[in-house]
């Protein structure tokens, strides 16, 4: 069943019973996280009772509005919240707590309801890897990658790539200020790791064997022009792309085209999710025990996908 898109004003008298959970979004109907976790929370459901009156719900709320939803949510008891752009960065100032690993990143995608507020995670980074291990085989860890994109989910990209340990790390895009003014911010953290901005149409500048993670929306649209021309490229290794819908973009088929390793998005959603859920898990029962089932919320996304 589909999962009806709520509002601020349904908050104003909330008191359905059991554990909440929402992901708030603007726009936010063709989200496909509530059949996911909802898809997770019954398979869970199955093992525990516990987990039978939990439910994740989605709200259209305007970045305006988000510190009032906020505020809200917490009010009503909800134990836990995922956000989407805007949202990650508008909340980052706005709860009692950020953990360690999501501050560089400046952005928040998860929280947590605890005793003095809410506390907010990055979940996406661990997506990412995950779904690099799962799809391609791919370890962040002694990589050298290419990461096309200067904007928030390429900052994001940037900051976990460092984190686990890559060989290199150069950053191109199509907008050479927006380019370095990134390059500046991650290179405060890379210690010893090389970080260089690179412009995506010199060959000179890539070497054979780099991992390409796209982190920007071209390809959302049928009719975008490609991030970077594959054939101008000495062997990449893999073709990463964070879209999931479409599932198959203009990069990802020219990877396909020439035997390139080659996957999208879907992988990391439904393992950011996953994290996520673990989380608000971890909050409620103090278990770090409890294993989400991973594979029921891929198929059910892939559904869900299929179904829009």
């Amino acid at each position: 069943m589909n999962e009806p898109v709520l509002t601020l004003a349904d908050l104003a008298d909330w008191n359905r019973p059991g554990t909440h959970l929402a992901v708030l979004g603007h726009p936010i109907k063709h989200s496909i996280s509530p059949p996911m976790h909802n898809a997770a929370l019954a398979e869970l459901a199955k093992e525990d009772e516990a987990f039978a009156d939990w439910k994740y719900h989605r709200f259209e709320v305007h970045p305006d509005d988000l510190p009032k939803a906020l505020e809200q949510l917490f009010a009503a008891g909800f134990l836990g919240v995922n956000l989407t752009v805007p949202h990650k960065i508008i909340a980052f100032d706005r709860v009692a707590r950020v953990s360690p690993a999501a501050r560089p990143i400046g952005a928040v995608n998860t929280l947590v309801r605890q005793p003095d507020g809410w506390h907010g995670h990055n979940t996406d980074g661990h997506g990412l890897s995950a779904s690099l291990r799962e799809d391609l085989e791919a370890e962040l860890a002694g990589a050298d990658v290419l990461l096309l994109g200067a904007g928030g989910a390429a900052r994001g990209a940037a900051v976990e790539c460092l984190q686990r340990g890559v060989r290199s790390l150069r950053i191109a895009n199509r907008t050479a200020a927006n380019r370095d003014a990134l390059v500046a911010q991650v290179r405060a953290l890379a210690e010893n790791i090389s970080v260089i901005g690179v412009d995506p149409a010199d060959s000179s500048q890539l070497p054979p064997g780099l991992l390409v993670i796209n982190a920007t929306s071209a390809g959302l649209k049928p009719d975008d022009a490609q991030p970077i021309d594959l054939m101008i490229m000495p062997g990449p290794r893999a073709v990463y792309d964070m879209i999931y819908n479409p599932a198959e973009t203009r990069l990802l088929a020219q990877a396909r085209s020439l035997g390139i390793p080659a996957a999208n998005g879907l992988g990391m959603l439904v393992h950011q999710g996953a994290r996520s859920l673990q989380h608000w898990i971890e909050a409620a029962t103090g278990r770090a025990d409890v294993r989400v089932p991973v594979n029921v919320m891929r198929t059910a996304a892939e559904l869900a996908l299929a179904a829009h």
